[in-house]
């Protein structure tokens, strides 16, 4: 087949897949933006609520490896279509929980789907295209999660303060149940890639230049998401915001996230891989350190711009480094890096709430800064240690 066929009959796929995605990042994220009336109705503190951002990083960071291994040889059509409707199903059943004893574990199981979908769908895809195409048709399906942040969020926020978070929970599910189907409609039968060898896994562990790279992803998660897992509470106690203002505040973020992540795609190569990853760094860690300036509506939006504009974009050039360091292992180090998103993201959550029931919301944007310091500095030296390896 032609490459311009082959694209014609790959762009229903990727058009599926990549609302597969905005359903997984709109669920994952859900949390954060339902967090004031999730912790209210259940009776928990914000701190203890947001412990959910946790659970859920944490199942996904060693489920993705773990399950990647499992579902090597499963028909993709099947287990893409599977894992959407597993997601949907855990989020109908989560509406209906009125605890938070029993709401944490169904969270946890629920977002097994996502430790599936986002991973096996990039690897689907990347079978499916043409040599030429495959770069930009994974780059297209991750499109998903920057619109999950433009669109997911913010509605999440605003019907969770407008109606509760079991009907942003409702919502979900609805999507969810709709891309399983829309998935198994257009995906082809017989898609299966190869499986990891234990041979890959050896060679990346053992590798202190690759692994360095890897822990840029986990740092530089938990430097966002200490003070990302809490803006919806921060956002209503701190700045006195309404529901709307919320969600007019997530869209702006989510906004500029797409902005630079569409502005990386085309400056990375003028750049190189090390100098864009660091600079995205550098932009999340300005708004980490300008973040008290941000005491009204007006200058938190400000405050959030360079936030916005080095999150999306950090991940995508984060990723073009990591395929082009080593590409015959580019597999499993993906499958790695979606870990040391899910772990950031979990020691992010985590230290947050404890700095919350311990000292409130003002060192927040500090403890952040010193997650982001560390992830700077290490990835300073992966681009010093990629230079002498290149010589």
């Amino acid at each position: 087949m032609s490459q311009a066929g082959a694209r014609d009959t790959l762009a229903p796929v990727r058009r599926a897949l990549l609302f597969g995605n905005f359903v997984i990042g709109s669920g994952v994220m859900a949390v954060v933006g339902v967090l004031n009336d999730l912790s209210r109705s259940l009776d928990v503190s914000v701190a203890t609520g947001g412990q959910l951002i946790a659970i859920a990083a944490a199942v996904m960071c060693f489920g993705a490896p773990i399950l990647a291994g499992w579902v090597g040889g499963f028909d993709r059509r099947r287990l893409l279509a599977g894992a959407l409707l597993w997601y949907a199903i855990g989020h109908a059943v989560c509406a209906l929980l009125t605890s938070y004893e029993a709401l944490w574990p169904v969270r946890a199981a629920t977002v097994l789907g996502a430790a599936v979908f986002t991973p096996q769908a990039a690897a689907a895809i990347g079978v499916m295209a043409p040599p030429a195409e495959r770069g930009r048709a994974i780059m297209t399906i991750f499109i998903g999660w920057s619109a999950a942040s433009v669109i997911g969020v913010p509605m999440a926020s605003w019907i969770g303060e407008s109606y509760g978070w079991r009907s942003s929970f409702a919502v979900i599910a609805l999507l969810g149940a709709a891309g399983a189907i829309w998935v198994y409609r257009v995906m082809p039968d017989g898609v299966r890639p190869p499986a990891l060898s234990l041979g890959d896994w050896k060679a990346l562990l053992s590798s202190p230049f690759l692994m360095g790279m890897v822990a840029v992803t986990a740092l530089s998660g938990a430097g966002q998401f200490t003070l990302f897992s809490y803006l919806a509470p921060y956002y209503k106690q701190v700045l006195q915001a309404s529901a709307a203002e919320i969600g007019l505040l997530f869209f702006w973020f989510g906004v500029f996230g797409v902005i630079g992540n569409t502005l990386m795609s085309r400056w990375v190569d003028r750049l190189g891989t090390h100098r864009a990853v660091t600079a995205t760094l550098l932009l999340m860690g300005a708004s980490l350190l300008l973040w008290p300036l941000g005491n009204g509506l007006a200058s938190a939006a400000l405050v959030l711009i360079p936030w916005g504009l080095g999150c999306f974009s950090s991940n995508s050039a984060q990723q073009a480094r990591l395929g082009r360091a080593a590409p015959a292992l580019a597999p499993a180090l993906m499958a790695l890096n979606s870990s040391a998103i899910y772990l950031g993201q979990a020691a992010g959550a985590s230290s947050g709430g404890w700095t919350i029931e311990h000292s409130g919301y003002a060192p927040l944007h500090w403890i952040g800064a010193a997650w982001m310091a560390a992830a700077i500095t290490l990835s300073v030296w992966v681009g010093r240690r990629a230079a002498v390896r290149a010589a």
